[in-house]
This record gives C-alpha cells, sequence and structure tokens, in this order.
C-alpha cells in the first residue's frame, strides 16, 4: 500500500489535528495532542513523534483510535498510528520542519529512552525537592508513648521496597517532629537503595513548582517528573486547601503513583478528616492507607528529648536544669530545644555554669509566654463547650464516665498547659486532692495512646487554646 507524498501527509496531519481540536476543546488539545509532531511514514503507518513517556501512555490510552479513525476517514490507505518517545534534542527541530524527523528505524525506542534519561533525570528530581537535614534520622529522634506508633510506621515504610500502606498519613501540631520523621524515612530509604528516586518538599514548594511550570507552559515535564519518583513526600499538606488548582494536580499525581504501585507519604497539622478546604474526593485518598497521630509531649519525653540534645551537643547540664525546662516549656520540641540551644550558647559565651537561675533570665521572655499561654479557667470553658456539659460539672462531685472524662481532660490539660502545681490545679476542681489530679493526668496519658478519638479531642482542645 502506497501512501501520499510528505506534503499532503503533512496536510492530512494538519486536517486531523483541526478535527481533534473540534472534538475535544482548546485545553485538552493544548495539554495532550498540540505537543505531538508528525515523524514518518512507514508503510501504511503513520508515526507521530511525542515529547515523553507519559505523554505517549496518555495519548495511547485517551486519544490514539481516534486519531487513527479520524486519519483512515481522510485516507483510507493509512492502516495504523504509531507514537514514538522523541530525543528531547531533536524536539526543538521537530516543531521547525516535521518532515525532517528521522525515519521510523531512527525513532528513540523506550529501551533507548530509559538508558540516556537517569542523569538528566536525577538532577532534575534533586532541584525538585528539598534538601534533607542530616541530622534528622532514626537514630536522633527520642521515642515516646506520644510518637511510638508514628515511629514504628515510617519505619515500616522506609524499610519495605514495596508500599506496606498508601499513603502513610502524619499528623499532629506544630514542632512535635513530623519533618523529622520525613527526612529520617528518606535517609533510610536512601541507605537502603542508592537508586530509588526520592523526593521530599513542602506542599508550599509543590505549589509554586506547579505554578511555574504552568507560566512557562512546560506542565508536561512537571507532571512526568513528579510522577516518576519512587517515595514522594509532601510536607504540611493543608497549604494547598482553598487551592483548586494545585489540588487537581496533587490528586492525579496521587493517584498516578499509588496505581504504579510507588510509596507516598504526607504530614499535616490535623487528621484527613479535619482539613477543610481540600476537596473530599482527596481528603478520602489520604485516609486510603495508614493515619498515624503524633501526640503532644509528656513530661517525660520532653525530659528524654532534653538529655538526648544535650549528649549530641556534648555539654553536661544539670539534671534539675533539664527538669525545669521540660516541666515549663511544654508547647512543642522545636521550642524547647531552641530554649536548651540558648543556654548552652550563654554558658559558653559568658563562661558561667549552667543553673536553674540562669535558665530563667536567659529564657525570661519564653517562659513569660508560656505562662500567660492559658489558664485553668480557659480550658475550663473550652473543655464544657467541646463536650457540651455544665461549668458546674468541673467541680462537681458526679461520678459518670459523661463527666467524669471530660473533667479529667481538663486536668490533664491544666497540668500540660499551665505552670500550676498539682494542688492548685486540684484547688481549681473543687477543692480536689493532688493526687486525684495526678490520677488524672496518668489516665488521659493512657487513654491517648490506645484511643485515637481521645486524643483527637485533645488536639482539637490544644489548637483551640493555644491557637
Amino acid at each position: 500500500m502506497v501512501l501520499p507524498q510528505s506534503s499532503e501527509i503533512e496536510q492530512q496531519w494538519s486536517q486531523v489535528r483541526g478535527l481533534l481540536r473540534a472534538e475535544v476543546g482548546d485545553t485538552a488539545y493544548s495539554t495532550w495532542l498540540k505537543p505531538l509532531d508528525l515523524a514518518c511514514v512507514d508503510g501504511d503507518r503513520v508515526v507521530i513523534a511525542v515529547p515523553t513517556q507519559f505523554m505517549r501512555d496518555w495519548v495511547v490510552a485517551h486519544y490514539a483510535d481516534r486519531i487513527r479513525g479520524l486519519w483512515t476517514s481522510i485516507n483510507p490507505n493509512v492502516r495504523s498510528i504509531a507514537l514514538n518517545v522523541r530525543p528531547a534534542a531533536a524536539a526543538n527541530s521537530a516543531q521547525a520542519n516535521p518532515a525532517a524527523m528521522p525515519a521510523a528505524p531512527a525513532v528513540i525506542r523506550p529501551a533507548e529512552q530509559a538508558e540516556a534519561a537517569p542523569a538528566s533525570d536525577a538532577a532534575a528530581l534533586e532541584e525538585l525537592g528539598a534538601r534533607l537535614d542530616p541530622r534528622f534520622t532514626f537514630e536522633t529522634f527520642v521515642v515516646g508513648k506520644p510518637n511510638e506508633f508514628a515511629v514504628a510506621a515510617a519505619e515500616r515504610v522506609a524499610s519495605s521496597p514495596k508500599p506496606p500502606f498508601n499513603p502513610l498519613f502524619l499528623y499532629g501540631g506544630v514542632g512535635l517532629g513530623k519533618t523529622h520523621l520525613m527526612h529520617a524515612i528518606a535517609h533510610r530509604v536512601k541507605q537502603l537503595d542508592p537508586n530509588r528516586r526520592v523526593v521530599y518538599l513542602s506542599a508550599e514548594k509543590f505549589m509554586y513548582q506547579f505554578v511555574r511550570a504552568l507560566r512557562s507552559k512546560d506542565t508536561m515535564s512537571f507532571k512526568e517528573l513528579f510522577r516518576s519518583v519512587d517515595l514522594l513526600m509532601v510536607d504540611d499538606v493543608q497549604f494547598i486547601s482553598g487551592k483548586d488548582s494545585t489540588q487537581e494536580e496533587f490528586f492525579h499525581t496521587f493517584n498516578t503513583l499509588v496505581d504504579r504501585g510507588r510509596q507516598i507519604v504526607i504530614s499535616a497539622d490535623r487528621s484527613p478528616s479535619d482539613l477543610s478546604g481540600l476537596e473530599e474526593r482527596i481528603r478520602s485518598r489520604l485516609g486510603w492507607g495508614l493515619v498515624a497521630d503524633i501526640h503532644p509531649t509528656t513530661y517525660e519525653l520532653r525530659l528524654g528529648i532534653l538529655q538526648a540534645k544535650a549528649e549530641q551537643l556534648r555539654v553536661e547540664i544539670p539534671l534539675r536544669v533539664l527538669e525545669f525546662l521540660a516541666s515549663r516549656i511544654t508547647s512543642n520540641v522545636r521550642e524547647l530545644e531552641g530554649a536548651l540551644n540558648r543556654i548552652v550558647h550563654q554558658a559558653s559565651l559568658v563562661q558561667k555554669p549552667i543553673s536553674i537561675d540562669m535558665a530563667q533570665e536567659v529564657l525570661k521572655d519564653l517562659l513569660r509566654a508560656n505562662d500567660r499561654r492559658v489558664t485553668i479557667e480557659e480550658i475550663q470553658k473550652a473543655v464544657v463547650e467541646h463536650y457540651n456539659i455544665r461549668m458546674a460539672d468541673m467541680t462537681s462531685a458526679r461520678r459518670s464516665r459523661a463527666v467524669a472524662r471530660p473533667r479529667q481532660v481538663a486536668m490533664y490539660l491544666a497540668k500540660q498547659l499551665t505552670p500550676r502545681s498539682l494542688p492548685e490545679i486540684g484547688k481549681k476542681f473543687g477543692g480536689r486532692d493532688h493526687t486525684t489530679v495526678m490520677h488524672a493526668v496518668r489516665q488521659i496519658e493512657r487513654l491517648a495512646a490506645e484511643d485515637r478519638s481521645i486524643a483527637d479531642d485533645l488536639e482539637a482542645l490544644k489548637r483551640k487554646l493555644q491557637g
């Protein structure tokens, strides 16, 4: 079967493109079909050049049959359409002169493309993501009851060649260790297999990269690059709330990676169901895998973190000072470590020993902010509203669970969020003994580690009180 000469084929290609544009609309045409170029004629087959492997797969799945049908209706001698990925170097010359493309045997094959791609892909992936902090590893992460489940899940993902659950969704308040765990996962994955393609970045940077691709009209490269990774880690996903175009792209990237068996790790300050401003379909998919929350720190965990930090700094710090910091700075780990750094640097500069008096002087602004952050009365009011009980129940002798459990929650928060002593807290709850407060604190700590609903209640109340 003999096909017309190249000028006629190019004219037919122009007709086919016009018909396709009328059928699919300007947006789909510009995204998927405009970048296609006529490459050559091979017998009764027309070969079309495609910029990327990802685009080729999409066009084959969604448009190839229609292209062949339209072309056959114009020229019955055309029996088949072939789509081949063209070399990047040939793309510019092909746009200027489609007839200049090499004949079919010279068109790059998928295997040839795979051999040529890794070097440029690796550089692009490195530029795409954020730099990993070498300090943030599993070995330097202090484990305690509030975070042990999240750590176990992160280690499982990091050590598994295939996704054990997809995605892994980590959530918790500011400064509790989400970013540390994500960096630790990336370090472990690269340690076990240096060839795995890992990208870690914030949701804000994901949006920035997407907007830049839109402005440069290069969204296909963006899509292909993101969807080529083995492990995608997106931090602070709540940032894309309300940003519809970014959510759309994130949704398709997420689905593509899951379909290809690639691992995804996401972090946020709230659970998927509480991420207002995200589309329902995205919230649903974020909850597909394993959702692991990182609870606020306990006194014991804060003390352990400070001891580990002191060892890293190779500085001897009196236990009384560490205990003082653990009891007074309860907001988050980042603030806690920052306080210790300030004390150590001050001691080094003035050549004085570290003491509680020195810590109080150096950290007076931070301690004052922590002291005035919330009052017991504000805690009681927030708990009453959250559980829909009466304010009188905070001080009453009623012991029914519907009243006793919220009262214990309020005592726990009073211990966590205020500098008040156990006897002072007990006095605010109807003159209760300090042992009652201590029992309430331990009870809520235990329940929060076992019951996600209790942990979620605590997190919601803390956000309300501290926000």
